[in-house]
């Protein structure tokens, strides 16, 4: 049986995380994102992070927390329109900000992680996206090269995982996190449950041990919802629902 990658604590899991690092995160929004180690890094006080990430959560919660510390020098994302304090320090020149369409963003990390250094895509030709890109024509079509991400850490969150480090999320909270798991040259995965080896069905397991190398134990989740929506019994029933 293989050497247990289970840590104590969320704080000895980030322990390694220096000034400068690029980290990988998981989740989309506040769905799925590693609470307890953002905690952490934010308790650490790690500066000048470069954060990939679909977004930058909220202004008090999520990565935003980290952003409120001033302990991000550079967001790679899709969306940003959720949080008050980005603007504020994107508009300062404090914040240097990459936007990536959303599906180049999770091809980039998928591709880092499988060790592919570059992709083409027609994605942002013709737009801000494309400027300074080598292009090509393939079939008639015009497509840029975009480059796979890799980070010095990765940090995910699952719902289970075995003491191996072989992980299972739960529904939408998957999202980007299998993507992220594989792009880091140390993965971090915070988990709701451990097992032991050969408890999790191997049918079920989303990302395979060999791409983790800490699992940690989160000790409290809030789980908030970003934006709450909905929907009123007249529009229900308006729109053919059924509502009782």
């Amino acid at each position: 049986m293989g050497q247990s990658k289970i840590v104590h604590s969320c704080e000895a899991a980030v322990a390694d995380i220096q000034d400068g690092a690029t980290l990988i995160v998981g989740g989309f929004g506040l769905c799925g994102i590693p609470e307890n180690s953002i905690f952490a890094l934010r308790d650490k006080g790690v500066k000048d992070l470069t954060i990939v990430s679909n977004n930058c959560g909220v202004d008090d919660w999520g990565l935003g927390l980290l952003l409120a510390n001033k302990q991000i020098k550079k967001m790679v994302s899709s969306y940003v329109g959720e949080n008050k304090i980005f603007e504020q320090q994107f508009l300062s020149g404090e914040l240097e900000v990459e936007l990536v369409p959303q599906g180049t963003l999770a091809e980039r990390i998928r591709a880092g992680g499988a060790g592919i250094p570059g992709f083409y895509t027609a994605t942002g030709v013709g737009t801000e996206i494309a400027k300074g890109k080598e292009q090509k024509v393939f079939g008639g079509r015009t497509y840029i090269l975009e480059e796979g991400i890799v980070g010095d850490f990765a940090l995910v969150k699952a719902w289970k995982a075995d003491t191996l480090g072989n992980l299972v999320y739960r529904k939408t909270s998957r999202n980007f996190n299998p993507l992220a798991a594989t792009a880091g040259r140390i993965t971090i995965a915070e988990v709701e449950e451990i097992v032991e080896a050969g408890e999790l069905n191997p049918d079920e397991i989303h990302t395979p041990g060999i791409y983790v190398q800490q699992v940690v134990l989160g000790t409290f989740y809030e789980k908030r919802i970003e934006r709450r929506t909905v929907l009123s019994r007249k529009q229900a029933v308006t729109d053919g629902g059924d509502v009782r």
